[in-house]
């Protein structure tokens, strides 16, 4: 059974691509409604054509079911992070957190900036922490709401925070996938940055110019003519939370400093989150006034402004009535049961991959006989891209591409630092645009719009990919000029002794 074929490989594989094609795009277009097969079922559909694939191989239910297993521990920490994200969300609506950062946000955001915004200010706070779904949690979810209270583009808005966060992740020292990769690849951290820069950098620029520009070309519409109906919203907001006393300020902003503070001591991520919310609850507690059943049922439930308040009372303007609903009713422990169940399908069909070893050998497989620079570039890209979408992890993406392109990259002279580059622009940068991955699930779960909707306002990433490309085929940015150096080095000190 160590024996794996190129075709034995391929059946899991090729099962998921075709589910996947008649899910989300055949059987839409058959349908009156449009629908798509959920990705738990897509996935689910997959496992079982895995598991009957090792069944044939000789493999016994018991070491697949421990394969699963395995697999499912390892995905056991995004699953918790993700049940932590859900009752963050909700205290920090009940603490008046969010609230009191949209208040504010409204009045010093200019709207024609909103779109360049939502991508620099998560792009500093992943720096600096490391985590782009952290940043996306927390002040991707303010600006998101601050974006439906001036009536800016939802959808666009959430590419902008998406691509801001993935940066500062992607170029961040403490982000874990950054050393991951470096790591993987087997180079020196601060390198394998350097490195990056020659792709993400131009990438960051040309898309800050571009969000900026639709800001003036494309003004929001809310910005003179519902001018009363923000003023509107922000008054609910003031009648349903306090945050007018300096000291209840300074409490309403822990729970969101100490998720900072968290990340750039590098704490670990669950308990800094489970802190933030017992913190949050505190004040809503006694803060805020809520009771404690209001504060257990928002822990488990989410935030429901209407379960206390009718707020149609206060306001006479329908749309103000639904925007403020629509900003507070969120979080909860529960929110996050389809994203888990996602997650938890994707690693019980990557379970059925890695019994076999599937990814490498059809990588192997397929780029063997790749001899030249550019197309070892551009197949290492393709590789760590289709493993990323495969596999949803991009840890596994980094070793499994890493592993089969190493020797590759060092036959034909490559800097080990380009390879590490790879896994990122087209791992790390892709997975927050796949809607199935764990990443698009999570940013669907916080943000409120599916990645099958952003991606194409996630210029970041679709900037990155095409630089890197041409970076691989004009071989600038790829340091050859290193490798003849070092080379030369080597040989003048051959030549001494």
């Amino acid at each position: 059974m160590n024996n794996i074929k190129v075709k034995d490989a391929l059946v899991p594989i090729g099962a998921l691509i075709i589910i996947m094609i008649f899910g989300l795009a055949i059987f839409p277009s058959l349908q009156e409604g449009n629908s798509q097969i959920s990705l738990e079922i897509i996935f689910l559909a997959a496992a079982v054509v895995g598991t009957l694939n090792l069944v044939r191989l000789g493999y016994s239910w018991a070491s697949i079911q421990d394969a699963m297993v395995k697999k499912l521990h390892q995905a056991l920490p995004a699953i918790m992070i993700l049940f932590s994200i859900g009752i963050v969300v909700g205290s920090w609506v009940l603490s008046g957190t969010i609230p009191f950062l949209i208040y504010h946000g409204i009045n010093l955001i200019n709207p024609s900036y909103i779109y360049a915004v939502a991508f620099v200010v998560p792009s500093i706070f992943s720096l600096f922490t490391g985590t782009s779904w952290g940043s996306a949690g927390t002040i991707g979810v303010v600006i998101m709401a601050i974006a439906i209270a001036i009536g800016a583009n939802p959808v666009m808005v959430a590419g902008a925070v998406v691509g801001g966060a993935y940066f500062g992740d992607k170029m961040s020292p403490l982000s874990d996938t950054t050393n991951i990769a470096a790591l993987a690849a087997g180079v020196p951290l601060m390198e394998h940055i350097r490195s990056m820069m020659n792709t993400t950098v131009p990438s960051y620029l040309i898309a800050f110019c571009i969000y900026l520009s639709v800001g003036f070309y494309q003004p929001i519409a809310n910005t003179a003519v519902d001018l009363d109906a923000v003023q509107a919203t922000q008054a609910a907001f003031s009648s349903l939370f306090a945050f007018d006393h300096p000291i209840l300020i300074i409490f309403i902003c822990c729970p969101i400093l100490i998720v900072l503070i968290g990340s750039i001591i590098k704490a670990p991520t669950v308990p800094t989150l489970i802190v933030s919310v017992i913190v949050a609850s505190l004040v809503g507690l006694f803060g805020q006034g809520f009771s404690l059943d209001i504060v257990a049922s928002t822990l488990k439930n989410g935030f429901n402004a209407e379960s206390f308040l009718n707020i149609s009372q206060k306001l006479s303007d329908q749309t103000v009535i639904n925007n403020t609903i629509r900003i507070l009713n969120r979080g909860g422990l529960y929110s996050m049961a389809e994203p888990v169940i996602i997650t938890m399908s994707v690693f019980v069909f990557v379970g059925t991959l890695d019994k076999i070893n599937a990814l490498p050998i059809v990588v192997n497989h397929a780029f063997g006989w790749v001899k030249n620079r550019s197309l070892a570039i551009i197949s290492a890209l393709f590789s760590t891209a289709a493993t990323n979408a495969l596999t949803s992890n991009q840890f596994a993406t980094s070793f499994v591409v890493a592993e089969a392109f190493k020797p590759k990259f060092d036959e034909l002279k490559i800097p080990r630092k380009v390879l590490s580059r790879t896994l990122e622009d087209a791992g790390t940068m892709i997975e927050n645009i796949l809607p199935w991955t764990t990443t698009g699930v999570y940013m669907f779960s916080v943000l409120g719009v599916s990645a099958a909707e952003y991606w194409k306002y996630q210029y970041l990433t679709q900037i990155n990919l095409v630089i890197a490309v041409i970076l691989a085929i004009t071989g600038l940015g790829c340091f050859y000029n290193e490798t003849r150096k070092n080379n030369t080095k080597i040989a003048d000190k051959a030549s001494i002794n």
